[in-house]
């Protein structure tokens, strides 16, 4: 049974998504700059002539049926963790679709979009904010999210702050040091955007908005008092707490959304139609081992969806803070992500001098869309 996000988003919101379903509705004939197609809001080089919102299938000619299937997996907590935690579902896509696959490790959203983008990455575990720059920007098409036997996962956004603080309202928090983790982020910064002014705390305005670079970066700050809150998602601090990087009992929750999905798993749009049903075969029919039940939260299986219906909450979000997932907003995130890494890079290089952990480091916050 699938979960429905609809009734539990604001109302302002919902007004929102009125737009990308009107987007769907027959289209009068190609315009000159469109390519001789209707994109809607896909970047050049894709079509969607069928209005489903993502990429079609191009011409026999320029499909791809590579002899090696390349999966990467959002780095949304440490991207060395994936690696093995993917491994069985790695062998079973290497024996389901008789195509050696392999794992690509990447250290940044942007580097995933690009990475598939390019054609080097067939298949991709996108993050939820994200997904949407993969659709249209490197033709991404999701098919599928983690879930258990009752329906697919979702998530909240939480705020979170030290137990032993005296903050217990969002309120509370106005003059503070809050972690936000990066531009794009849905539950990292978009839905805080979003939700935050109506319940009388601005970012920006009320309270300074560091950015940690990632989830798990902005719940060890908040957990080594380098911030005093940070808004993250549910399932990745989940996650921390069940593997035992962080206690439970140090935490606070002060405020709580209504739930998003998770990560999207998503193909190339340009794979032979008989390679994308088979990929999306092999992913709906798995059940996940014992170990991979224990690393993904407790989910055990892949649930069908679309970008079109899951992610209506999630593109109603950034239309509500005013931040499309166009072209020159991914290039500004890369930039940003760019510059955050180095400075990661720099505080692990010279930790004493500069007094700092890696997710300590002091980074201003940018000028937003």
């Amino acid at each position: 049974m699938r979960r429905t996000l609809l009734a539990t988003l604001p109302a302002g919101l919902l007004a929102l998504m009125v737009l990308p379903a009107m987007a769907q509705a027959p289209a009068p004939a190609p315009t000159p700059g469109q390519a001789g197609c209707f994109r809607g809001t896909l970047d050049e080089g894709y079509c969607d002539e069928n209005r489903d919102m993502v990429a079609d299938t191009p011409a026999a000619a320029r499909q791809r049926d590579p002899s090696t299937l390349v999966f990467a997996y959002t780095p949304v907590e440490d991207p060395a963790l994936y690696a093995s935690q993917f491994r069985p579902l790695i062998d079973h896509l290497t024996r389901c679709t008789g195509k050696r696959t392999v794992y690509f490790q990447v250290t940044s959203n942007a580097a995933q979009v690009e990475a598939m983008r390019s054609g080097r990455l067939h298949i991709a575990g996108f993050s939820t904010g994200p997904t949407a720059f993969a659709v249209n920007l490197a033709g991404a098409v999701p098919f599928a999210v983690k879930g258990g036997p009752d329906g697919f996962e979702s998530y909240r956004v939480l705020m979170l702050v030290r137990a032993d603080s005296p903050f217990r309202t969002l309120a509370d928090l106005k003059g503070k040091r809050v972690a936000h983790t990066s531009a794009t982020s849905n539950s990292g910064n978009l839905a805080p955007r979003a939700f935050f002014p109506g319940l009388g705390l601005n970012p920006d305005a009320d309270y300074r908005v560091v950015y940690s670079g990632g989830h798990d970066r902005s719940v060890m700050g908040v957990n080594a008092g380098d911030y005093d809150a940070a808004p993250v998602a549910s399932d990745v601090y989940s996650r921390m707490v069940a593997r035992g990087q962080v206690k439970g009992e140090n935490f606070r929750v002060i405020w709580q959304s209504d739930p998003f999905p998770t990560s999207s798993f998503a193909m190339a749009h340009d794979l032979r139609p008989e390679l994308q049903d088979k990929i999306r075969q092999c992913f709906l029919e798995y059940r996940f081992p014992e170990s991979m039940v224990r690393d993904l939260g407790g989910n055990d299986r892949f649930w069908p969806a679309t970008y079109a219906e899951q992610w209506a909450p999630v593109r109603a979000v950034a239309d509500a803070v005013n931040a499309p997932y166009s072209r020159a907003a991914f290039d500004e995130e890369s930039r940003r992500e760019l510059e955050a890494e180095a400075r990661r890079n720099a505080a692990r290089s010279a930790p004493q001098t500069q007094g700092a952990t890696p997710h300590a480091t002091p980074q201003a916050a940018p000028r937003q869309p």
